[in-house]
Formats: C-alpha cells, sequence, structure tokens
C-alpha cells in the first residue's frame, strides 16, 4: 500500500496593505488632524474679528465727541478784488426776437497769499478714555501760528491795484474740529489783535476761522501775525507746509509717536516718557502756488494737493493687545505641526504609540492657547495675558503627555520645547521688523533637526518589520 504524501505547505499570507504602508497611512493622518484643527483656528479668527469690530466702535464712539483727527491749514491772507469779464446774453432785439450778444460784467474775485514764513509749536499731551473694556487714546493740544507775510504781489495775478478792496482783507485758517477750544481765538496782526470768527474760507474747507483786517490802507511792508490755538484731538495731529520756509516743533507725552505725511522730521528724540520732533521744510515739497486767484484757471490749489503735502504724527499705538493676537494666530499651523512632528518622530524612533485622539487632544490645548490670550488681553495688557495663556497651554499640554509618553524624557522635552517655542514666538512678535526673518530662521533650524534625527531610519525596513 502507498503511503499518503503530505499535503503541500500553504503560501504565507502576505500582509495587508494598512501594515505594508503604516507610516504614510500615520503622516496622511496627521495631516488631516492638521487639516481639522484650522477649523477652531478660523473660527477664533471670526471672534477676533468681531472683538475688534467692537472695539472699533467704541473708539469712534469716544472719538466722535472728543475730537478727531486734526489738520491744520493755513494761514491764508485773502483780498478781494474787482474784475471784468465778458459774458454772453440773450437780450430783446429791434424785431422783438432774442438776440445773443457778448456784454461786459463786473464782479468780485479774491486773491489768495501764503506767508512768507510759517513757524508752528505745539505741545500735545495725550491721555486715555474709557468705554466700557475699551480705550481710546486722546489728545489736548496747544498749537501756536506764526511767522509773517510779505506786501502782496499783485502782478503776476494780473490785477489792477486801483481794483484792489483793502478793506475786505481777511485772513483765514481751516481746522477740522475746534469744539476743544476754550477760548475766542484772536489773530496777532502787527501787533493789533483782531477776533477770529467760526468758518474758514480757505478755498475748499469750511470748518475753521477768520479775522477781518478792517482797513482801508494797502500792506506795503511785512507783515508779523500770531495765532494761538487749543483744540481737542485723536488719532493724530497734521500740519500743511504753506510757508516759503516752515518750521514745526511738537513734543508731547506720547511714547510711541507714528511719524506720518509728505516730510519726515528733520530732528526727533522719542524717550518712554513722550518725544520732540521738528520738521523744517520748505515750499519746494508741495504743488500748489504761494499765491492764486478764484478765477478760472487756479485749479492747482485744491484739497487734494494740500492733503498730499500735509505731515505731522499719529499718537495711536501701531500693534496693540488685537493685532498682537491676530499675528500670533498665523502661526498656529506652525505650533500644530511642530507638536505633532515631535509626537511623530517618538512614534517612529522610540516606537512609542500614540493615539489619533491624543493627537487631537493636544491639538484642541494649542487651539486654546489663542482663546485664553484673546479673552485675557481684553482685561490685562498683553505681555500678562500671554504669559498666563502660555504657562496654562504649556502646563495641560505637559500634564496630559504624562499619561501617553510615560512620564520620562519625553514628556520633559514635550514641555520643555512649548516653552521654547512660546517664548520664540513672544519675542517674534515684538520685533516687527524681523518677524519674517526670524520666523524663517527658525522653521529652518526645526526642519534641520528633524532631517538630522531620522537621517538614519530605514522607512521601508520599519513598514516591514511591523508588517
Amino acid at each position: 500500500m502507498a503511503e499518503a504524501q503530505a499535503p503541500p505547505p500553504l503560501p504565507k499570507s502576505q500582509p495587508s496593505f494598512g501594515r505594508r504602508h503604516s507610516t504614510i497611512i500615520k503622516l496622511l493622518g496627521v495631516g488631516a488632524l492638521v487639516l481639522v484643527l484650522l477649523i477652531p483656528l478660523v473660527m477664533i479668527t471670526g471672534v477676533l474679528s468681531d472683538r475688534l469690530s467692537r472695539r472699533n466702535e467704541a473708539v469712534a464712539d469716544i472719538t466722535s465727541s472728543w475730537g478727531r483727527e486734526q489738520n491744520v491749514i493755513g494761514p491764508v491772507l485773502g483780498i478781494p478784488f474787482q474784475y471784468k469779464f465778458k459774458a454772453v446774453k440773450e437780450t430783446p432785439g429791434p424785431d422783438g426776437k432774442m438776440e445773443r450778444r457778448e456784454v461786459e460784467e463786473t464782479t468780485i474775485g479774491t486773491a489768495y497769499f501764503l506767508p512768507e514764513s510759517l513757524k508752528i509749536n505745539g505741545d500735545i499731551q495725550t491721555q486715555t478714555l474709557h468705554r466700557g473694556i475699551y480705550d481710546a487714546a486722546v489728545f489736548r493740544a496747544q498749537v501756536t501760528l506764526s511767522g509773517k507775510f510779505a506786501p502782496p504781489d499783485f502782478g503776476p495775478l494780473k490785477i489792477d491795484l486801483k481794483d484792489v478792496q483793502w478793506k475786505d482783507a481777511f485772513v483765514t485758517i481751516a481746522v477740522n474740529d475746534l469744539r476743544g477750544t476754550r477760548e475766542g481765538l484772536v489773530l496777532d496782526w502787527g501787533g493789533t489783535k483782531r477776533p477770529m470768527l467760526p468758518g474758514s474760507q480757505v478755498p475748499g474747507y469750511t470748518t475753521g476761522a477768520d479775522a477781518s483786517l478792517g482797513s482801508d490802507q494797502p500792506i506795503a511792508s511785512e507783515i508779523t501775525f500770531s495765532i494761538p490755538l487749543d483744540f481737542n484731538g485723536s488719532d493724530g495731529v497734521f500740519f500743511a507746509p504753506f510757508g516759503v520756509q516752515n518750521e514745526v516743533t511738537l513734543k508731547s507725552n506720547w511714547p510711541d509717536p507714528a511719524f506720518r505725511g509728505s516730510f519726515l522730521p528733520a530732528e526727533r528724540s522719542v524717550r518712554p516718557d513722550g518725544f520732540n520732533a521738528t520738521w523744517r521744510v520748505s515750499y519746494y515739497g508741495r504743488d500748489y502756488p504761494q499765491s492764486w486767484t478764484n478765477r478760472d484757471g487756479n485749479e492747482r490749489f485744491n484739497v487734494q494737493s494740500v492733503t498730499n503735502s500735509r505731515f505731522g504724527a499719529n499718537f495711536l499705538s501701531i500693534l496693540d493687545a488685537y493685532r498682537y493676537v491676530e499675528r500670533s494666530i498665523k502661526y498656529g499651523v506652525l505650533f500644530l505641526v511642530l507638536v505633532f512632528t515631535t509626537f511623530f518622530l517618538f512614534e517612529v524612533t522610540a516606537r512609542q504609540k500614540i493615539h489619533p485622539f491624543q493627537y487631537l487632544m493636544v491639538g484642541a490645548a494649542l487651539c486654546l492657547f489663542y482663546l485664553l490670550l484673546l479673552s485675557i488681553s481684553e482685561f490685562i495688557g498683553f505681555g500678562w495675558a500671554y504669559l498666563i495663556a502660555a504657562v496654562a497651554s504649556t502646563m495641560l499640554i505637559t500634564w496630559y503627555c504624562r499619561f501617553f509618553l510615560g512620564g520620562g524624557v519625553h514628556t520633559l522635552m514635550i514641555g520643555a520645547g512649548l516653552a521654547v517655542v512660546y517664548t520664540f514666538l513672544y519675542i517674534t512678535l515684538r520685533q516687527q521688523d524681523y518677524a519674517l526673518l526670524m520666523g524663517a530662521i527658525a522653521l529652518f533650524i526645526v526642519l534641520a533637526i528633524v532631517m538630522y534625527v531620522t537621517r538614519k531610519v530605514d522607512w521601508y525596513a520599519r513598514d516591514a518589520s511591523q508588517a
């Protein structure tokens, strides 16, 4: 009887696709978690926008009552004159039909002259007003305009001296808002005091003040002038270079000025208790003339050309707490990637198993840091709010990691790493000019560390051993 043959050996079962590609699947899963965690970051950004909008409404409400940005334009010397012009009118002819005829008419125009020299001295004291939990920086300014006017030259304007109406001459200024003025404005014109009435006659401007000179005598020599102003405002104060030579000196108790406009200060001193700044500007830096009339063909002087020539200082911080929070949220994805990369390296190098749910919980704690930062910074300074939020987030994540990382060196690495990253982010936020450079260098260093740690990992062998 023949012996029974043994059955052939069964073929070895092939490992599943998931086991053969576990590393890639894990990477894709971590990437998907990062994308999922972008949702709460976007929601926190929406909350930030809403709070910032409410802050802006509160600030606008305060400044609308106190005073907005102030523009001091002037002074301008205005002198009326008569001139004739030709006009076409319809008049009845001999046969009763209307005929168009050219007639000569006389009307009144105004010649405007800017000062030969203009000197402005300003003392601006800022304070903070409150509306609920929101603050608004406002100021009270005491400004003196002084200088001199040269004798008006009507030749270039083609005005005959016999047509000039000296008795109606006036000096006018334009200021956005004079509600803060405590006393009546007075013009010192060559030693004579003349009261200024509300309303501006500077072409294109309506708010301000003007004073009638009320003299039949021609202005035949240089006349000095002085106009003291006292007004409230917010945001900033700006001036226009109306003189042939202009010198503006400002001093203030505001420690963080932003010098804006067409000209920067020739001299400045910014200190923790305030600043001093001096501008020296000639009339070559503007595009409107030293004298003109309101007749046709004199459109070079207009509101836009004056606005383009302004210069001065803003009294708002470039970055407040809301702007700092907004900038920090932009680094949210970086935080998630750094922490998740660290976890992934633990899994690769130390065979540490970390569940996706644990990734998700740590990511949620990282996102909550920004909400804590936003809510706390509305009541205390950004620096203290950042410290509290960073310490709370670091302690929470470190405590949680202790349970699934074993409480050893890996947990300490997570805690120390978060402390370093939060510290680096704070320094980066404070360095406005070098933030991009510092961020790029940090990313390069992190990438170099990851490449160094994983330089000897055989990814194919790792997946094969797991299979």
